[in-house]
This record gives structure tokens, sequence and C-alpha cells, in this order.
């Protein structure tokens, strides 16, 4: 389905270190199905699922949401097919971690403080 494709996704391009990640998520049925939770202990990550009715287990996942439906599916809509939507996501998620621009951090993209951070260390390591 969609979340494990989307999981697989994320394990591909991150290829994050075993033991050393987290995967919070709510009780929806997708999140704690057999197959999903396998997955996720396969590629060594613990599953955390926050309480039934608690949005602040979930506070970061909820306001990314929710800034997802305001700035593209009411705004774009009405949609004509499945396959809009999908597209309209993948450009947000796109701009959103490479394009967008975070005072916190300098006024830069996400992608490209991350890409900072890593240059940053490898810089560190070599040094040490």
């Amino acid at each position: 389905g969609f979340v494990l494709d989307a999981l697989e996704q994320a394990l591909h391009d991150r290829r994050p270190a075993k033991g050393r990640l987290t995967c919070h998520s709510d009780k929806g049925s997708q999140y704690v199905s057999i197959r999903y939770t396998e997955r996720l202990l396969k590629a060594g990550i613990e599953p955390s699922v926050g309480s039934v009715g608690d949005s602040y287990d979930n506070a970061l996942a909820e306001s990314v949401i929710g800034l997802f439906k305001t700035e593209v599916i009411r705004r774009r809509g009405p949609w004509r097919s499945l396959e809009a939507v999908e597209f309209a996501t993948l450009e947000w998620v796109a701009w959103f971690n490479t394009g967008r621009l975070l005072e916190p951090i300098g006024n830069i993209p996400p992608a490209e403080a991350e890409a900072r951070y890593y240059a940053q260390r490898e810089t560190t390591a070599l040094a040490a």
C-alpha cells in the first residue's frame, strides 16, 4: 500500500543507521499493520505509536499535515483524479524539503542546512 511504499522510498533515499531511528505515528490501521511493523523492525527502526486522541504525541506531523491541507488540498481543489493529488503532493513535499526558506536556520532550505551539517561533520572528522 501507499504507506509501505512511502516507507520504502524513505529508507532508500535516507539510508538511516540501524538502531538510531524511531518512527512516531498514530494508531491508524496502516501504521500498526503487521507488514508495516515488520518492515520497520527489519530496517532497525523502533516503532512508536501515540495514544488515541492525543495529538501532542504527533504535534509536528499534525502541523505539517495542516499546512499541506491548507496550501495544497483546499487551495488547489477540487481534484479531478487521485493522480492529480499524488502529483501535487510530490511537488509540495519536494518544495517543503528543498525550497522552503526557514528563518531559524539562516533563511535557507532544510536540504541545504542538512548538506552543510554533513559537510561540516565530514570536515571535522577528517581534521581529527
